[in-house]
């Protein structure tokens, strides 16, 4: 690993665990572009995509279903959950949580063809949390480091696609999936 990559890597974790220790109680969200980044793409889709994170956040924090699934491409698939599943599973966690919330650290974007074929690649660390309805206390939903979201553009924005190609039939040991984000 290289000493700018290493740096990249303790800036992301102190960043993670100061937003978790700030952010629980608080359920507020977080997107961050660190400087250092690997942005390969223009300004002003940096903004559109972070704005559109913003715009989940909210739905997310107003339990609003269908802004949330907004954020998500109609040909959303992510190792074989559609978006149909996805909507049961954002649904399922407004019954049981409130407060939720998520932090993303994009320290990578660059975008791969061009057109209607476009993707573009965002490199996050992050994670989601929220309150317990039973219990009160907060407790983490999901977990990732330096997961890919592949974003398309479709109906005049970014939405989440899921990953591409061929999806493995089991993921290798060690790797869980974050169909959420």
């Amino acid at each position: 690993m290289s000493v700018r990559g290493s740096a990249t890597s303790t800036v992301v974790s102190l960043v993670l665990l100061i937003a978790c220790v700030v952010g629980v109680g608080t359920a507020s969200a977080k997107i961050v572009v660190p400087s250092g980044s690997v942005i390969e793409v223009d300004k002003a889709t940096v903004n559109t995509v972070v704005e559109a994170f913003e715009q989940a956040e909210q739905a997310i924090k107003a339990h609003d279903l269908e802004q949330v699934m907004a954020i998500y491409s109609s040909k959303y698939n992510y190792h074989g959950l559609k978006k149909d599943d996805i909507r049961k599973i954002w649904n399922g966690l407004f019954d049981e949580y409130e407060e939720i919330a998520s932090t993303h650290l994009f320290t990578k974007m660059t975008k791969v063809g061009a057109g209607k074929d476009a993707v573009l690649e965002v490199t996050c660390t992050g994670h989601l949390w929220a309150r317990s309805k039973t219990s009160g206390l907060y407790i983490p939903i999901d977990s990732w480091y330096e997961e890919i979201h592949y974003l398309v553009l479709e109906d005049g924005a970014w939405r989440l696609r899921g990953n591409l190609g061929e999806s493995p039939r089991v993921l290798p040991f060690g790797t869980a999936p974050h169909p959420l984000f």
